[in-house]
């Protein structure tokens, strides 16, 4: 196994992307997930990683650098996007920063459907800050697959440098291996230069060992990242499918020598949820994978309550949450 170089654009390490592989399928179906071992561990995690007062506001600084600040309604608009790429760009108020000794900070990204791409990538101009479109028929990525195709295409010339597709979820569920590769290599391929993100939709996969296979297989066809949820699921996502999403990207990183990115998706919102995912990747990656080019949390809610959490590192005091909502 060779160690892929990271290089350094902007100030920041950017990976060599993931070029993936032949689909090795005597690989895959030795894969295997240990549930009960699984979901002891992550049990354990909450309670066992507990960071406090100036420690805490750093590692809630982090998070907010690692958030695709998302919107993702049938209500969205041109404006409540503007106001989204206002927060991307300064996600804390100077103040707090300047309290906190803290330069200006951003989000990782800004998560739209394809509509308000436009307007995101114009709102974000001057910025380094990615515009993510979701894509494929999301959430449920049933459309036609020439569609779906289309769908990529459309987004990257408008703007978009990273695409969230959703995985036909029957691929897995029947264990169609070939049609699961197949389809990922075809998202890549319309991908071009924007990075691809493979939304799992693990929630409707079954099994852990599903999830675990279904990772394995998405970054073997080159995927960049690999997502829980679309977080239109019932379950999105959870610390014992993120256990196994990151320990697959742990065995792809040792057979192939290539970092995949890792993005929980969908009822992450408390400031201290997100520092018990940066404790449980620490741990299973290593530091590398604490940066944005690894590591996203999709949220739209988790932004407020860390604001509400740094606030009362400062002042003492919680300001009242309304104040941190966005709409």
């Amino acid at each position: 196994m060779m160690d892929s170089q990271s290089i350094e654009q902007h100030g920041q390490l950017v990976e060599p992307r993931n070029p993936g592989m032949a689909l090795d399928l005597d690989w895959v179906a030795n894969v295997q997930a240990n549930t009960s071992a699984i979901e002891r561990r992550a049990a354990s995690l909450p309670g066992r990683r507990s960071v406090k007062k100036d420690y805490q506001a750093a590692w809630l600084l982090k998070a907010i650098t690692l958030i695709d600040l998302t919107t993702l309604s049938g209500d969205d608009t041109t404006g409540r996007v503007r106001r989204l790429c206002a927060k991307a760009r300064q996600p804390v108020s100077p103040a707090l920063l300047q309290a906190l000794d803290m330069e200006g900070i951003t989000t990782g990204a800004v998560c739209v459907y394809h509509d308000m791409i436009a307007p995101a990538v114009k709102a974000l101009d001057g910025t380094d800050i990615p515009v993510a479109a979701v894509s494929t028929g999301f959430p449920a990525g049933l459309s036609p697959f020439h569609l779906r195709i289309a769908e990529i295409e459309e987004s990257v010339k408008a703007g978009a440098k990273e695409i969230d597709i959703v995985i036909s979820r029957r691929h897995v569920l029947t264990q169609n291996w070939q049609a699961l590769y197949d389809e990922m290599r075809a998202f890549r391929a319309a991908c071009g230069d924007a990075h691809v993100k493979a939304i799992l939709a693990t929630g409707e996969l079954g099994t852990l060992r599903n999830v675990a296979r279904a990772s394995l297989i998405c970054m073997m066809a080159g995927a960049d990242f690999i997502k829980t949820s679309t977080g239109k699921e019932s379950v999105n996502a959870t610390l014992p499918v993120s256990l196994v999403m990151i320990r697959a990207i742990r065995d792809y990183y040792d057979a192939t020598g290539y970092r995949v990115g890792y993005k929980p998706a969908g009822g992450i919102s408390k400031a201290k949820d997100s520092i018990t995912y940066l404790a449980l990747i620490k741990e299973e990656l290593g530091d590398r994978w604490l940066q944005p080019d690894l590591f996203r949390f999709g949220a739209s809610s988790l932004l407020g309550d860390i604001e509400r959490q740094l606030e009362h590192h400062v002042t003492g005091a919680y300001s009242a949450g309304y104040r941190h909502a966005m709409g």
